[in-house]
């Protein structure tokens, strides 16, 4: 059975709503086998009846990404914040069951830096020590209720610019074993590995069987094969280690190289990036069957 890999919807549009459920037979005609949809809020124009009629209709799979922020994290300070992050994550867990995903990833653990506006600060060992103890907290009670449902979290690592919480793959295996419940695992995205990882399939090989989803992402969020990564390296690690789960597409970066264009922010297209798309999908099934092979 072939290694599923599926796009996130935001490759096509953000927010997703009930005029876009037409792009899952786009999705599937592309030859995906998943959608990975951001966790829908309760003032997003989106039936989840008719969400997963779509799904079910055009035969795709479907993972959720959690939407965590300042005011729903349960690593903040702030005790509000942190039972707001937690009846967050159980939110999540709630949608997941609903439309049939069986994985939440995402920085689950919210602490979120430059897209929050917020600047990285210098903290001493006991805040340290209390982020560890509050982060393992919430994501324990959580993990608890998504073992309830068959529903697994899976944690990601972000980059120093844009958490200063869990960045590295070491880091967020201190706190996967810690918690040591089969409602956790971890997401590893390879655009995040590249900045602070020295090797992207070291890690990989680090985190073994702890991996439940990844993220194949460029060096530069473009499509995969357009950067420097070595996927053949990359999907060599996965082999090893035994990986046979979901393998999501993020490529957010647009040919758009202007002065001035905010490349870190999200962005529509601009043309129809399908045979882009088509050959990507092709090189990442093309890096997995190798690895297969490799003696």
């Amino acid at each position: 059975m072939r290694q599923p890999i599926g796009i996130i919807s935001m490759q096509f549009v953000r927010p997703f709503t009930n005029k876009d459920l037409g792009l899952f037979e786009r999705i599937k005609g592309l030859g995906f086998d998943f959608v990975e949809l951001l966790v829908p809020e309760p003032d997003d124009d989106l039936d989840v009846g008719a969400l997963c009629q779509a799904l079910t209709d055009n035969d795709l799979g479907v993972l959720l990404a959690a939407r965590v922020n300042a005011e729903r994290s349960i690593t903040s300070v702030d005790p509000m914040a942190r039972q707001h992050g937690i009846d967050y994550l159980k939110t999540c867990i709630e949608a997941a069951a609903t439309l049939g995903a069986d994985i939440v990833g995402g920085p689950l653990f919210g602490g979120p830096l430059v897209f929050a506006g917020v600047r990285p600060s210098p903290i001493d060992e006991t805040e340290r020590r209390a982020r560890f103890d509050r982060c393992v907290d919430g994501l324990s009670t959580a993990a608890n209720e998504a073992v309830k449902t068959g529903i697994r979290l899976a944690l990601e690592p972000l980059n120093r610019f844009e958490t200063d919480i869990i960045s590295t793959v070491s880091q967020a295996i201190e706190v996967v074993d810690y918690v040591d419940s089969p409602g956790l695992g971890l997401l590893l995205d390879s655009f995040h590995m590249n900045i602070e990882e020295r090797s992207i399939s070291d890690a990989v090989r680090t985190a073994g069987d702890r991996i439940i989803h990844f993220q194949a992402n460029e060096n530069h969020r473009g499509f995969p094969g357009t950067g420097h990564l070595p996927w053949n390296e990359i999907t060599q690690a996965l082999h090893d280690v035994g990986y046979k789960g979901p393998v999501s597409l993020e490529p957010f970066r647009r040919d758009d190289d202007r002065f001035g264009v905010p490349i870190a922010q999200w962005r529509p297209p601009l043309e129809d990036e399908s045979d882009k798309l088509r050959t990507s999908l092709a090189f990442m099934r093309a890096a997995l069957a190798m690895a297969e092979h490799k003696r």
